[in-house]
């Protein structure tokens, strides 16, 4: 990180390849859409580059990375509005992605979908970022206990859903 922001551009390359995955697989999540999730990407990419020599060094470089990304899909979103077909979602690109071990990804997807907005960002950046409760909370400027509020929430609102839907959750999966 201290290399990239002193302007090395191989080291840069390496927090990119380090942390793409996750990045697509939370803008897909946000965008729906592979388009507007890979144009999220390259607009995160670019704007964490550029802000790199602001960069608060307390923070950890994920969580202020997930912020910047998920703003970008944010306006991905305001830009476009698509209509959600479940039926032809993707399937995430990140293996390690908990919700795409899922037995009923598209059952999920809805569920997911159907979340108010705090509750999906906290399903999204705690279980398929991985992040914290402390860390997630810092990415969305709330407190940790708001996140983990939210947090546990977002599992009880997506586990109802899937046991509604006839889908049950693997075990492990976050859910």
């Amino acid at each position: 990180m201290r290399r990239a922001a002193s302007g090395q551009r191989e080291a840069f390359e390496e927090l990119v390849r380090r942390h793409r995955g996750r990045v697509f697989a939370l803008a897909l999540r946000i965008c729906r859409n592979p388009d507007d999730a890979e144009d999220a990407l390259q607009e995160t990419f670019i704007a964490a580059y550029r802000a790199l020599p602001r960069f608060d060094r307390r923070a950890r470089f994920s969580t202020w990375l997930y912020r910047i990304a998920a703003n970008k899909c944010y306006d991905a979103l305001a830009r476009r509005r698509p209509t959600v077909d479940a039926d032809a979602l993707p399937e995430a690109a990140d293996p390690h992605d908990p919700f795409a071990r899922s037995r009923s990804q598209e059952q999920l997807a809805r569920a997911l979908d159907a979340l108010p907005t705090q509750f999906r960002e906290a399903a999204l950046l705690c279980d398929v970022c991985g992040l914290t409760p402390a860390s997630a909370g810092e990415a969305m400027g709330v407190p940790e206990g708001t996140m983990k509020s939210r947090s546990f929430r977002a599992r009880a609102l997506l586990a109802a859903a899937l046991r509604t839907a006839g889908a049950e959750p693997e075990t492990g999966s976050g859910v």
